[in-house]
């Protein structure tokens, strides 16, 4: 019985271990960018070596910078523009409207 017991303990250790941070999934974002002032949703919330994919939207020509990670969306109007990475950077990262530096939201990497 003791055996058993000292199984499950091991067992439900290492789960507890490998879920903590809840990162390595797929998550994507579908963004919307107006007039190079407002983004919906401001914030996008992740974990740690999630893979994250952004679908930015845009109603005006322009770029989309994503601090941190340093990549720039070329964003035309109608059109979609796309970028999948690995968050493997904790912290809060700016998004902004790169012509006037506008603060459009933020990437949040949780440990």
């Amino acid at each position: 019985m003791a055996a058993v017991l000292v199984v499950f303990a091991v067992v439900a250790a290492y789960l507890i271990y490998t879920n903590q941070g809840g990162g390595g999934k797929p998550v994507r974002f579908d963004v919307t960018v107006t007039h190079g002032d407002t983004m919906k949703p401001s914030e996008l919330d992740v974990h740690q070596n999630d893979i994250v994919t952004i679908n930015i939207t845009c109603d005006s020509d322009g770029e989309v910078h994503l601090h941190g990670y340093d990549h720039a969306f070329d964003c035309k109007v109608g059109q979609v523009t796309a970028y999948s990475f690995k968050a493997d950077k904790s912290g809060t990262f700016e998004i902004e409207w790169e012509s006037t530096s506008r603060h459009l939201g933020d990437l949040v990497v949780a440990p």
